[in-house]
């Protein structure tokens, strides 16, 4: 059977300043001017007050803790780890469900693509060269748009299956997961002072007439990529992980 070989789916920082209580007394013994006590330091003496306005002219402190990427690499490490655990199991029971071809023994279509969704695969010379933000930026987005992809793929599927719960389960949990990675990422790329793309439609304009059959096929790219990339991911995440030890 030949299949149609690509799918178009149109388918703070507060600057606080803190500064300690001051307390001006009146001068003793009618001597003029103030005397000024910070934390037992009286200003009367010859090299207080010069250190006093020197603390006043240097910049304060931050009191915050620089953010380090090593937690949320590991954070988000450990996420796509558990994912890679369930991705297969994901795509056999999407299959299940979808009947003849997709549910014959041995099925697979990986001519079949979306213009949509960007694919996981790529040659090693080329992903062993990116670079940090260019890593971390192809992964979120292809998990920004997996959600999206997802979530289009679940309603599908209430149309197509509804009584399937198990493998609307499943979609659903997919999706919560995708989104979790995608914040993990997003920290990362924080913690790296990386710049974070805003979110996007990647769905565009999506064909509400497309075919049962289209649809199937729609769903089966994203089930498939969802665990490429988690895989992907995976072996990125590896990389940062050994590169910034917690």
């Amino acid at each position: 059977m030949r299949m149609k070989t690509e799918l178009h789916a149109e388918c703070s920082e507060n600057t606080g300043v803190w500064v300690s209580s001051h307390h001006l007394q009146a001068p003793e013994g009618g001597r003029q001017g103030l005397r000024v006590r910070d934390s037992g330091c009286e200003l009367g003496s010859p090299l207080a007050a010069p250190l006093f306005l020197l603390s006043l002219l240097l910049p304060p402190l931050s009191l915050a803790a620089p953010i380090s990427p090593a937690e949320p690499i590991s954070q988000a490490y450990s996420l796509a780890l558990y994912m890679q655990k369930n991705t297969s199991a994901l795509l056999q029971t999407y299959l299940q469900y979808q009947g003849s071809p997709f549910s014959d023994p041995g099925f697979s279509a990986p001519e079949l693509q979306l213009s949509s969704l960007p694919p996981a695969a790529v040659p090693f010379k080329i992903w062993h060269a990116l670079d940090d933000g260019e890593r971390l930026s192809h992964a979120q987005g292809a998990f920004l748009a997996l959600t999206q992809h997802l979530q289009l793929v679940g309603d599908d599927q209430i149309d197509l299956n509804p009584g399937s719960p198990i493998l609307l389960a499943q979609l659903g949990v997919a999706r919560l997961r995708a989104q979790g990675l995608l914040g993990n990422m997003a920290a990362i790329m924080n913690a790296l002072g990386l710049p974070v793309p805003p979110e996007e439609d990647t769905l565009g304009l999506v064909p509400f007439g497309a075919s049962a059959f289209e649809r199937k096929c729609r769903g089966y790219v994203v089930t498939r990529e969802y665990g490429h990339w988690t895989d992907r991911a995976v072996r990125d995440l590896a990389l940062l992980k050994a590169k910034y030890p917690v």
